[in-house]
C-alpha cells in the first residue's frame, strides 16, 4: 500500500506548478503518522483506507499550504487558469492560496451534497477512479459520474466567484 499511496501523493506533488515543497515521501510520512493516531480503525477493505487516507492527505496538504501562506501572504504566486483546474481527470496544479480556496469550497459542498463532495476528495486527493469511488460510496458509476461533472462546475463556479473578489 505504501507504493500505492507514494504514487498517489507524486501525482499531486509531481507538477512543477504545485508551488509545493513537501516531498511525496514526506506527504506519505505525515499521513502514515496521522493514520497511526487514528488508533485501531476496522478497515472495511482496500477502498476504505484509501478514503481515510485520501481525507488526511487532504488534511496535510492543506494545513502545509497554510503553514506556507502564513510565511508569504500570496508574494507573487503563480496562478492556475481555472480551466486546468476544470479538466478531467481534475489537476492537483494548485498554489497554496489555490489549494485553501479549493478546501473551503469542499467544505461547502460537503454541507449542501456531502456524498458529491466526498466523490470529489476520493478522486482529487486519493487518486481513486470513478468505478472505485462509486463503489465506496454505495452508488452507481453512471450516478458518480453525473455527480463528478456537476461537483466539478459547481467547484469552477465558486472558485471563479473568489477569483474575482481577490
Amino acid at each position: 500500500m505504501y507504493a500505492e499511496l507514494r504514487s498517489i501523493a507524486g501525482r499531486h506533488l509531481g507538477s512543477e506548478r504545485t508551488g509545493h515543497t513537501l516531498q511525496p515521501t514526506a506527504l506519505v510520512n505525515e499521513a502514515y503518522l496521522r493514520l497511526r493516531g487514528l488508533g485501531d480503525v476496522p478497515w472495511h477493505d482496500r477502498t476504505h483506507f484509501f478514503a481515510i487516507a485520501s481525507r488526511i492527505m487532504r488534511r496535510v496538504l492543506v494545513d502545509h499550504a497554510r503553514a506556507k501562506g502564513a510565511q508569504k501572504r500570496g508574494a507573487d504566486a503563480p496562478r492556475v487558469l481555472l480551466s486546468d483546474v476544470y479538466q478531467e481527470p481534475l489537476q492537483a496544479s494548485m498554489d497554496a492560496a489555490e489549494l485553501i480556496d479549493l478546501d473551503r469550497a469542499l467544505d461547502e459542498l460537503a454541507v449542501a451534497e456531502p456524498r458529491l463532495a466526498k466523490l470529489v476528495e476520493l478522486r482529487f486527493f486519493g487518486g481513486l477512479g470513478i468505478d472505485e469511488a462509486s463503489s465506496l460510496l454505495g452508488c452507481s458509476t453512471r450516478t458518480a459520474k453525473r455527480d463528478w461533472a456537476f461537483a466539478r462546475a459547481w467547484l469552477l463556479n465558486r472558485l471563479s466567484q473568489r477569483l474575482s473578489q481577490r
